[in-house]
């Protein structure tokens, strides 16, 4: 490649209008990419990079000369569960501190609630009621364990525990750098069943694999402390939806609070929306800006098409 040749690019989702979403703020770069819908690309073999979320099963068949899939947000589960994902291109993903910072304070809100248990208020709210609660549960005494320690999980723990809960997080391998003030780690196999047998109230931010698809179901819940929270911010597919039902009808888990579904959006007739256990939100934990996705998808189609390894390339064998 020349400096001064645009590299060409294609949106590919089944679910989102790309185009719609990141035109504006791929504009600036526009001497360096272009990218373009399916229907107007020209010609296919001219396209080196994909901008990509949740693509049809086909997607990538017609370009053959791809250099990078690049996903709009943290996860690459939709791209590497493609079949039509070419094993020559990077594939890669958007790392982002002010989307951590979001999901954070995201974070850091539902522990709050489940542990100073909000609802009651709003409940006592809508029938006038003046109905105070023991506060006798300090922070302290309210363990928080954290599932996943990329950079989501980590801002996670580092908010929580500057709130004043212990934080305890499972990892694969001890971190290089030293925890902050008020967070442990469990690592090794049986880490995420060690975690969860010491929280009050659980978040899960792991990334989707194999490996990972339906951890959180009975087994685990059983191990929880009674009438412990989940705070389920991961992938849907992470989540037995039954054995919720059961954990929470039994009183094994005390509530739930739920961001990311098997089907999205969750369907109106859902029973789940009418459980006044569970507080559901619509997958807004945090999201990518605009801006940050264009300059790392740019940065890293000039590194592909170049021969480099792009930045925040994921490891296809562990999924991220």
């Amino acid at each position: 490649m020349t400096n001064s040749e645009v590299i060409e690019g294609v949106y590919l989702s089944s679910k989102l209008d790309l185009e719609d979403l990141f035109a504006d703020a791929f504009r600036p770069y526009a001497d360096k990419v272009r990218i373009r819908s399916p229907q107007d690309v020209e010609d296919p073999d001219r396209i080196r990079f994909s901008v990509a979320w949740s693509p049809e099963r086909d997607a990538f068949t017609p370009y053959p000369n791809l250099r990078l899939v690049s996903s709009i947000a943290a996860g690459v589960d939709s791209l590497i569960n493609c079949p039509s994902l070419p094993a020559s291109a990077h594939l890669t993903r958007i790392r982002d501190d002010v989307q951590a910072d979001m999901m954070a304070g995201f974070a850091a809100w539902q522990v709050v609630w489940h542990h100073r248990n909000m609802g009651h208020y709003i409940q006592k709210q809508s029938v006038s009621t003046w109905d105070q609660q023991d506060l006798s549960l300090t922070p302290k005494d309210y363990t928080v364990g954290v599932l996943g320690y990329g950079l989501m999980g980590k801002a996670i723990a580092e908010a929580v525990a500057a709130l004043g809960f212990p934080v305890v997080a499972a990892v694969r391998k001890h971190p290089c750098e030293a925890p902050a003030a008020g967070i442990s780690f469990e690592r090794g196999g049986s880490s995420v069943e060690r975690v969860a047998a010491k929280s009050q109230a659980l978040i899960n931010v792991l990334p989707l694999t194999p490996q990972t698809e339906n951890i959180l179901n009975e087994d685990l819940f059983n191990q929880m402390p009674t009438g412990a929270r989940l705070i389920q911010l991961g992938r849907g597919q992470h989540l037995v939806d039954e054995d919720l039902d059961r954990a929470l009808a039994s009183g094994q888990l005390g509530g739930a609070s739920l961001d990311v579904f098997r089907t999205e959006p969750l369907p109106g007739d859902h029973r789940w929306w009418r459980n006044d256990k569970i507080l559901i939100t619509p997958h807004q934990a945090s999201d990518s800006s605009a801006a940050i996705v264009a300059k790392q998808v740019t940065e890293a189609a000039i590194a592909a098409v170049n021969g480099h390894v792009p930045e925040n390339t994921i490891d296809r064998t562990q999924g991220y």
